[in-house]
């Protein structure tokens, strides 16, 4: 099996993977120490583990994953992917958009995707049927919107995310909050729509995967999406993992 680990600003998510390419997520914590590897080693038989971190540098993490055994592959902007990247500033490029990416080309071999994420940022990149990561685009994610519409205005109110249901919410707000309540889903689910229908035009099959922490809000919404991608980025660590393992068995032939 593989281990999969995603190192983000505030957590640490694991995964392991099969040769199938069956991914289980296995573990959330705040670090990546001794302890969780022991754990980790103890229930699964590991053989191979990549590391992506958000935080920088993951020497610490890697040393504890060769010091039990494992080939591992640090997953920077250096390392060799199964896709390409069609970016001016691919020294920026997010390594979490770029495994969504991969996960997408797996999942939907030969299929134009556009890959939406909605986290703290919403992310919206498009992956050709090519198998060419082609760019995309970067807004503020869900929570944020309605947070800086309170801390950036003298009067406006706090808002949660509100969970949509089969009937869609109004366009008119009847008071300010449902006007900001709302605007602010309406904003989201009318920019996902706008990408579609505009690639639709240059990109046929286009098919719409969404995915990231605030995506549950919109399931309900957004027409002709498939939501049903909770390991994406998991995914797309596999493959890169996989891709790197065998390029290094025929570089050691």
């Amino acid at each position: 099996m593989r281990l999969l680990v995603d190192i983000g600003n505030t957590r640490v998510k694991v995964a392991v993977a099969d040769r199938a390419g069956k991914i289980e997520p296995v573990a959330v914590a705040e670090g990546f120490d001794r302890e969780l590897v022991a754990d980790l080693l103890g229930r699964y038989a590991v053989g191979s583990a990549i590391l992506s971190s958000t935080r920088g540098a993951t020497d610490k993490e890697e040393r504890l994953l060769r010091e039990a055994g494992l080939e591992v592959v640090r997953f920077d902007r250096s390392t060799p992917l199964p896709i390409a990247i069609d970016y001016r500033t691919p020294q920026t490029l997010g390594l979490d958009r770029v495994a969504a990416a991969v996960g997408a080309a797996v999942r939907y071999p030969g299929r134009n995707c556009l890959v939406v994420d909605l986290g703290t940022a919403m992310t919206l990149d498009l992956v050709s049927a090519d198998g060419v990561f082609r760019g995309g685009a970067i807004s503020l994610g869900y929570s944020n919107r309605l947070r800086a519409l309170n801390e950036y205005t003298a009067t406006l109110p706090l808002c949660e995310p509100l969970l949509s249901g089969e009937e869609p919410f109004p366009l008119q707000g009847k008071s300010t909050q449902e006007a900001i309540e709302w605007g602010v889903f309406h904003s989201i689910c009318f920019e996902i729509e706008g990408y579609q229908r505009r690639l639709e035009a240059d990109f046929a099959d286009l098919c719409v995967i969404v995915t990231g922490g605030e995506a549950k809000y919109f399931e309900k919404q957004i027409k002709n999406a498939i939501f049903a991608e909770p390991n994406l980025v998991f995914c797309g660590l596999n493959r890169i993992l996989e891709h790197n393992l065998a390029k290094n068995a025929t570089t050691k032939k």
